[in-house]
């Protein structure tokens, strides 16, 4: 896949006193993202809770380059950057963008997969591979 975009509404809850997006509301946006991503190919919330799996972040990180008013229209993407051969462990970027093409912000997050029931870091289920094989990747995706 080549990309995926989301487009993201800005609500007022989203702004802070200054009357720009409030630094936080970058982190539930890629949430948000990765969320729809997950869902699009099939594995949801509901397959993750049947295989007792789930994502973690170990680090989450937005650089902010330019604001986000209210009347601006915001696409985020993703973009697989790193991961283990077997997705086990992964880095995901992400590029807010305002009003076709001014880049706003870049939200990194490191993550990997858990098995709920034991509490434990896990080598995930095939499902994952055959979803995360489907992310776009960046030009400077390595494997790890």
């Amino acid at each position: 896949m080549s990309e995926f975009n989301r487009e993201i509404q800005i609500r007022w809850s989203d702004l802070d006193p200054n009357f720009h997006l409030r630094h936080s509301v970058y982190y539930d946006w890629g949430a948000f993202c990765r969320v729809e991503f997950l869902n699009e190919y099939g594995l949801t919330a509901e397959v993750m809770q049947q295989l007792q799996f789930g994502p973690i972040l170990f680090r989450e990180e937005c650089i902010f380059r330019k604001e986000i008013k209210l009347g601006d229209v915001v696409t985020m993407n993703l973009k697989l950057i790193r991961s283990r051969k077997d997705y086990s462990r992964w880095s995901i970027q992400h590029q807010v963008l305002k009003n076709g093409e001014t880049l706003c912000a870049v939200l990194t997050v490191d993550g990997a997969w858990m098995n709920v029931s034991e509490r434990k870091l896990m080598s995930p289920p095939v499902q994952v591979t055959e979803v995360f094989s489907k992310m776009p990747v960046a030009e400077t995706f390595e494997w790890i």
